[in-house]
């Protein structure tokens, strides 16, 4: 049987990494997909791959990416590698784009979305205390935390206000009860 790819997608300073970082420890079976990104690693923030501009178009041309997009600046890619830890049984975590998500959809039979939500000053004060982005780049990500869901993809809203802890329990009482096989129901579970 094929893994499952878990796309975990949410506003910036939601807490992806932490919530993944925190999955990845609770359950060694879950595997942690690193991100190839064209920002300087001295910027901090997840682990990942930094690359210059030029290298990541040049791997993107070569078709090193699975998935790739453009946010914020930015260009992020997923290695081709993740493929072939799904298609080997592995189960996948992924910091994904919203953007992308009909792409992976397509792309894995076993794909399942976790959208994480925080209260709007819980997200201020993430964003201002990882100092990575000046106060108008913060407003930019407040004002875009409410990006809709593309549309027909099936996801589980998390709120990730409180505990970490808490939050990691609900997610994996989630995919414990869910092979995220196509059309699986929207569903909200609050920790």
């Amino acid at each position: 049987m094929t893994g499952r790819f878990i796309a975990v997608v949410g506003p910036s300073g939601v807490g992806k990494d932490s919530v993944m970082e925190g999955l990845a420890a609770a359950d060694p079976t879950l595997c942690l997909a690193r991100r190839v990104i064209s920002r300087p690693a001295t910027l901090g923030g997840e682990a990942f791959d930094g690359v210059s501009e030029r290298a990541f178009r040049k791997a993107e041309d070569d078709g090193a990416f699975i998935l790739s997009w453009h946010a914020h600046g930015w260009h992020y890619g997923i290695p081709q590698s993740v493929a072939l830890e799904v298609a080997q049984g592995r189960d996948v975590l992924v910091n994904l784009s919203r953007a992308v998500l009909p792409q992976a959809q397509a792309l894995f039979a076993r794909f399942c979305v976790i959208l994480l939500r925080a209260d709007h000053d819980i997200l201020a004060a993430r964003l201002t205390a990882r100092n990575r982005e000046d106060a108008a780049e913060i407003e930019r990500r407040l004002a875009r935390a409410d990006f809709a869901m593309p549309l027909g993809i099936p996801h589980q809203v998390i709120d990730n206000s409180g505990p970490l802890a808490q939050t990691i329990a609900t997610i994996r009482q989630h995919l414990s009860q869910t092979a995220c096989d196509a059309g699986q129901s929207n569903q909200k579970m609050m920790p």
